[in-house]
């Protein structure tokens, strides 16, 4: 598997890279971040596996705050420009029953004292990109949304960590490792953007 990755996952470049694609996600959903950062993590869990190379391959530690200090800082970047995005922004929003219907579902849970919905979008394809937007088109407070993007970024962080690190100590750090990763982090997204879409109950 190292030998596949090359020299990225051994230098200090996957950080920034990840780091990168992270935080750009929020504006391009279809950057593979999710991908890159299981991949780093089932290369750490070959250094842990053999013992012989543990200083070319990533810290788990240090790649899952990168992870998810990079995605509330993408985050708090998309809650600043929709804040300030004005008529445009808001005309665009009200134009997409996507955005405008996750826009009202941000603002009843932030209202409740519940974030949970920014917790799954963050999961779901384009859901964080949705959610932030929303917030800060929204002028949601930055007291009510930040801890929870914060608490998102770093649930998301840690699961897509986990998931290339102990797919690789189980499974071996080879590429089915990696796919097998992969399908599960996609898994929790669908049924993430299920719960999410799913319509609220009358109360």
């Amino acid at each position: 598997m190292l030998e596949s990755l090359g020299s990225l996952t051994g230098s200090p470049w996957i950080y920034v890279m990840v780091a990168l694609s992270v935080l750009l996600d929020v504006f391009l959903p279809v950057l593979p971040s999710g991908v890159l950062v299981i991949t780093a993590a089932t290369a750490a869990a070959a250094g842990s596996a053999t013992g012989t190379v543990p200083h070319r391959v990533p810290d788990i530690i240090a790649l899952t705050l990168c992870a998810a200090c990079a995605s509330v800082l993408g985050d708090l970047v998309a809650y600043r420009l929709a804040w300030r995005g004005g008529e445009r922004l808001d005309r665009a929003i009200a134009r997409s029953r996507r955005l405008s219907g996750a826009q009202e579902r941000l603002g009843a849970a932030l209202a409740r004292g519940g974030g949970a919905l920014v917790i799954l979008a963050r999961f779901a394809p384009a859901g964080r990109s949705v959610v932030s937007l929303g917030a800060g088109a929204a002028h949601r407070r930055a007291r009510d949304f930040l801890p929870w993007s914060a608490l998102a970024g770093l649930a998301w962080a840690v699961y897509s960590v986990a998931l290339g690190y102990y797919g690789g100590q189980w499974l071996g750090t080879t590429w089915l490792a990696t796919g097998v990763s992969v399908l599960a982090l996609f898994g929790a997204g669908a049924g993430a953007a299920y719960v999410v879409r799913r319509p609220a109950k009358a109360s």
